[in-house]
């Protein structure tokens, strides 16, 4: 099982990225999926999450500026990220929670990071 963040790069405050973390591989099914994020200098904390069935839940650091949802049929889960401010600076990371098709078992699983730069 391979997890793929994709969509960071440099932007203005007030800007807007959407992110995507592709799954592939070994896969029956993909459960719940988060997002995290690690600003420099900090640890690693969860931002955002969707349920198996889109039932979705946001920190209060990012809610009513991000929204996470899913495209079971392509195994992505997506996080549009709205009016950013320089505080949303950090390495973004997706969460899996996966049943592989052999041998049929339930893990957790990280993808890489992605850089996410809010700076004028």
């Amino acid at each position: 099982v391979q997890l793929q963040a994709s969509g960071g790069g440099l932007v203005q405050p007030g800007g807007s990225l959407r992110l995507s973390c592709k799954s592939s591989g070994n896969i029956d099914a993909i459960f719940a999926v988060e997002w995290h994020r690690q600003p420099p200098g900090k640890e690693r904390s969860w931002i955002a999450s969707i349920g198996g069935r889109g039932d979705t839940h946001y920190s209060d650091f990012v809610k009513g500026r991000f929204t996470i949802s899913r495209d079971d049929a392509k195994n992505t889960v997506y996080l549009e990220m709205n009016s950013l401010k320089p505080e949303d600076t950090a390495v973004y990371y997706c969460l899996a929670n996966i049943r592989t098709i052999q041998p049929g078992t339930i893990d957790n699983y990280w993808g890489r990071g992605t850089q996410v730069t809010v700076s004028s």
